[in-house]
C-alpha cells in the first residue's frame, strides 16, 4: 500500500435551510506530505525505541500494546520493515476504535513550522 498525501481544508459552514443552501469559508488549506501522514504517538513511540537501541521482539510488543488490528505474524513483518526503514514523525491522529478517524488539530497548528506540513492558503 502506498502512503496518501493529504490536504486539509478547514472550513466555516453556514446553513441556510430556508433556501436550502449552505456557504462554505474556506479558512485553512494544509499540504500533508505522504511521509507525514503517520499518527504522531505511534511514531514517536516506535522512535524512541529505536532511539533507545530497541529490537524487534520491542517493537512487536508495542505495536500489539497498540491494539492494532495484527496477528502476531503480520506484527513481526512490520517490526522487520520498522527496523529496517524507521519512520519520519507523523503529524496526524488517528483513533482506531470502531472506525478509523482523523484528527487534525497538530497539523493546523503546525502547518508552516514543520516539514512536510505546507500551509497553503489561510485567512486573513
Amino acid at each position: 500500500m502506498l502512503p496518501l498525501t493529504v490536504i486539509i481544508f478547514v472550513y466555516n459552514k453556514i446553513d441556510d435551510s430556508k433556501a436550502k443552501i449552505a456557504q462554505l469559508s474556506i479558512q485553512n488549506t494544509i499540504y500533508v506530505d505522504a511521509k507525514r501522514t503517520a499518527d504522531f504517538q505511534m511514531t514517536r513511540g516506535i522512535n524512541h525505541i529505536l532511539d533507545n537501541e530497541g529490537n524487534e521482539d520491542d517493537i512487536i510488543a508495542f505495536l500489539l500494546d497498540r491494539n492494532l488490528p495484527v496477528d502476531e505474524i503480520e506484527a513481526a513483518n512490520l517490526a522487520e520493515e520498522i527496523i529496517n526503514n524507521p519512520p519520519k514523525q507523523g503529524f496526524l491522529t488517528i483513533s482506531n476504535a470502531l472506525q478509523w478517524r482523523l484528527q487534525y488539530r497538530r497539523v493546523i497548528s503546525l502547518a508552516g513550522q514543520e516539514e512536510g506540513l505546507i500551509n497553503i492558503y489561510r485567512a486573513n
